[in-house]
């Protein structure tokens, strides 16, 4: 299928315009996520209809905790990534077409076929996640434009690194996103996942600019991202650029992919993460990957009531009713609370 957003150029070369890599790409060759080929000077996505990826899944587990909490998402991925992160945690997938000559798989399937099977598994939400959605941005729009259309609500799992064209896009029918801020410098970035930062801070200010809920995650991964200035830095970031109602997901690392000589983070250090967010301001803040911990619950930041108790990705009790909590009536932010 013919991609969106890019631009012809001389030579038959043409630009993408889909993520802020913006490759310009020779007849022939594919851009960084080795999914999207300049076909006769014509940009083509090869993974349009081709999932890799078809479950459903709790939100909890993306994670979003302020979308329709306990509900069902129907949850969808191709191969391919515009990122390359050494500690991967979906590599089969994400890194497949970079790791495998090119090697693109999926089953074929239509926009249709994956809003028929939401509703069949009573889903409320479909989820497009497991890799970074920019990648099969062509299929997500035409799938959530469907979805919208029957009540089902979109969410972006994502690296934050789509172009403000494609937000702009997809916005109208693109309710939240789980955004990963990997670090708050730009030399992990760098190494780590060969990009930038400064483009996923300026994404999530659009996100938040067109009305899309947006929930933080950031995966701790020990002496890499860990420093309590840079968590400092990054709390502030979300608290005056992004708002205090926003969400901040902390998450443990484990040694996985093309990073296997770090440790496991320790709950210490998640706990640190967590009381920096809390200070600067923060009004849920969450520790992801350490199932019992207390962080995984929402507290109500007026009167310190716990509101949602949760273990792993599974809701013990709810006490938040039409979107306020049930002690003291303060509104907790959200969708379909």
């Amino acid at each position: 299928m013919e991609a969106y957003l890019y631009e012809p150029l001389e030579d038959r070369k043409v630009r993408c315009n889909l993520c802020n890599h913006r490759c310009i790409i020779k007849e022939g060759r594919r851009g960084i996520c080795n999914v999207r080929e300049n076909q006769a000077g014509i940009l083509k996505s090869l993974v349009y209809g081709k999932l890799i990826a078809q479950h459903i899944d709790p939100i909890e587990k993306k994670p979003l905790f302020h979308l329709l909490p306990g509900s069902l998402s129907y949850s969808i991925a191709t191969v391919g990534c515009n990122f390359k992160c050494m500690f991967c945690q979906n590599a089969n997938i994400a890194q497949m077409p970079t790791d495998h000559k090119g090697l693109i798989m999926g089953d074929p399937c239509t926009p249709e076929a994956v809003v028929r099977a939401a509703e069949a598994g009573n889903c409320k939400s479909i989820a497009y996640t497991y890799t970074e959605p920019t990648i099969y941005f062509e299929f997500a729009f035409n799938t959530a434009k469907i979805a919208h259309e029957k009540g089902i609500k979109n969410v972006f799992v994502t690296n934050g690194y789509m172009t403000s064209e494609a937000l702009e896009m997809i916005s109208p029918y693109l309710d939240a996103a789980n955004v990963d801020l990997k670090a708050f410098n730009n030399e992990f970035y760098k190494k780590l996942c060969g990009a930038k930062l400064e483009p996923v801070k300026e994404s999530l200010k659009k996100m938040k600019s067109l009305g899309i809920f947006v929930e933080i995650t950031t995966l701790l991964i020990p002496g890499l991202n860990d420093d309590k200035e840079e968590l400092e830095g990054l709390a502030s970031f979300i608290a005056e650029e992004l708002g205090i109602e926003t969400p901040w997901h902390i998450s443990r690392f484990h040694p996985t992919y093309r990073l296997t000589d770090r440790p496991p983070t320790p709950v210490p250090t998640l706990v640190m993460a967590r009381e920096i967010g809390i200070k600067a301001g923060l009004r849920y803040v969450y520790v992801g990957n350490v199932p019992g911990e207390k962080g995984e619950d929402t507290f109500c930041y007026h009167c310190g009531e716990t509101l949602v108790d949760r273990w792993g990705f599974s809701i013990r009790k709810n006490l938040i009713k039409n979107g306020v909590c049930s002690y003291c009536g303060s509104e907790i932010d959200g969708v379909g609370l």
